[in-house]
């Protein structure tokens, strides 16, 4: 086995601490970002938060201790690390610019300017014990998106531990919300040193514990690990860092008795020795996304005869256009504004259908910025038939009986909406009207609504494009 910077615990400590190298950063990088408190340590380099002082708002700076060898090599890895700006994926963090620290001429430093994320990493949480199941699904499905979409561009994550996982949201009664961090950097600063000597012990597959080098396939193994970690709250490999990769030449990785079936299927296949045994990112997304909503089931959140049959797709493609967060954007408003006044009602509104809950992106009559559970959610009929649903009177129609939006909207009694629906053919939310008196809503009522639908759609593919770079629908 060749030897390794990677540590068997983010706990024991910067290897870096006390070299030569690991000097701080100036206060001022570029001439544009004032460098404040160090918020994270690792052995290749030091995060810091910061601001931007053009645009004014915070970042993260990660600065690395490593140094290329020569300025051409310099070069070659700030051009590369400009490449990584031009990811876009609702679960990265963003990168939003990289430069060189001249500060000692005789030793320039690659530096990258981050998203500075709100909240606490995976390895902080669990510090207070394990993510209930639903949250290690959820988490291990957005993950697995995430590091596809890396594996796409042409990158390998090569360093999956919690530290590198940022916490947006743990709730228990929310879906878990998280951005993956250092996504293909160890390709960009550890290219030199050969792709088996990046990562983290505790974390590294058995493949690269072996000295070969890392694969697409490593990856998945890692984020298993990461998993297993954060459904029982503890190391699946622990020890020094040559006890912790010699344990996983010998022995499978030990999955709990009392883990829910989905999820340990799904973690036993990502957890093979041989790398052909693991399951394609794809796969793996599908996957624990069927587990999540199977918790949800259980729970009595979700009731399993209402879900079409691709509902795990169907989530994938609402978390695709992160749109979640994006209550009472003005465009949105505008649509149901312009929906409302074609259907001649009161009320109006523009939302996408998660998992678990309805999320208002824009309204008419109604509050703005508030989501609602999925039982509750009248566009849960138009999302689940695919076309557009109308309901004459909701005092009568057994469809809505016992909704209890009704009891906090009793002025509502018809309803009409046409689903969202995606270029592949996933109904991921819909734009609707209420009125306040019992109406048969008209064929074209229905076809106005579709259009509208269509419109908001467009505006979605122009959004995700304009993200990514891609070229528009």
């Amino acid at each position: 086995m060749t030897d390794t910077p990677a540590r068997a615990d983010d706990s024991a400590g910067d290897p870096a601490a006390g070299v030569s190298d690991a000097r701080r950063a100036p206060a001022v990088l570029n001439d544009r970002y004032a460098v404040g408190p160090v918020i994270g340590r690792g052995g290749a380099s030091t995060v810091y938060g910061a601001t931007d002082l053009l645009l004014g708002r915070p970042v993260a700076i990660k600065v690395f201790t490593a140094r290329a060898e020569s300025p051409e090599a310099l070069r070659l890895q700030e051009a590369e690390a400009r490449l990584l700006g031009r990811l876009n994926h609702y679960a990265l963090t963003t990168l939003l610019d990289a430069g060189v620290d001249a500060s000692d001429p005789r030793r320039p430093r690659i530096f990258l300017v981050m998203e500075r994320v709100p909240g606490h990493d995976l390895r902080e949480r669990l510090r207070h014990g394990a993510l209930t199941s639903a949250q290690v699904a959820a988490l291990g499905s957005e993950m697995a998106e995430a590091l596809h979409y890396v594996h796409e561009q042409g990158y390998l994550h090569r360093d999956m531990k919690p530290a590198n996982i940022l916490l947006l949201d743990d709730r228990p009664d929310r879906r878990i919300r998280a951005k993956l961090a250092d996504f293909g950097i160890s390709t960009i600063i550890g290219a030199h040193e050969g792709a088996h000597t990046t990562g983290t012990a505790a974390y590294l597959a058995p493949e690269i514990a072996e000295g070969r080098d890392a694969e697409p396939a490593s990856d998945v193994y890692s984020l298993g690990l990461v998993l297993l970690e954060a459904a029982t709250g503890r190391v699946a490999f622990p020890g020094s860092i040559a006890q912790s990769l010699q344990a996983r030449l010998e022995r499978d990785p030990v999955l709990p008795d009392d883990l829910p079936t989905e999820l340990a299927q799904v973690l036993g296949r990502m957890l093979a020795r041989r790398p052909p045994d693991r399951p394609a990112l794809p796969q793996v997304a599908i996957d624990l996304q069927n587990a999540f909503l199977t918790e949800l089931v259980r729970a009595r959140i979700l009731d399993a005869t209402l879900l079409p049959r691709d509902e795990a797709q169907r989530v994938s493609a609402v978390r695709r256009y992160d749109v979640v967060d994006d209550a009472g954007l003005e465009t949105f408003d505008r649509v149901a504004t312009l929906a409302a006044r074609l259907l001649r009602a009161p009320m109006a509104q523009v939302s996408v259908l998660d998992a678990e809950r309805n999320h208002v992106m824009g309204a008419a009559g109604l509050p703005k910025s508030y989501s609602i559970e999925r039982t509750d959610a009248f566009c849960a009929a138009p999302v689940a038939a695919g076309e557009p649903v109308a309901i004459d009177d909701v005092l009568t129609d057994p469809r809505v009986a016992g909704n209890a939006l009704l009891t906090a909207r009793p002025d509502i009694r018809s309803y009409a909406g046409a689903p969202l629906v995606t270029a592949d053919g996933f109904s991921i939310g819909a734009i609707s009207v209420f009125d306040t008196e019992p109406r048969a809503f008209t064929p074209q009522d229905l076809a106005d609504l579709e259009e509208l639908a269509t419109l908001v759609m467009r505006g979605l593919e122009l959004r995700l494009a304009a993200g990514s770079g891609a070229p528009p629908p």
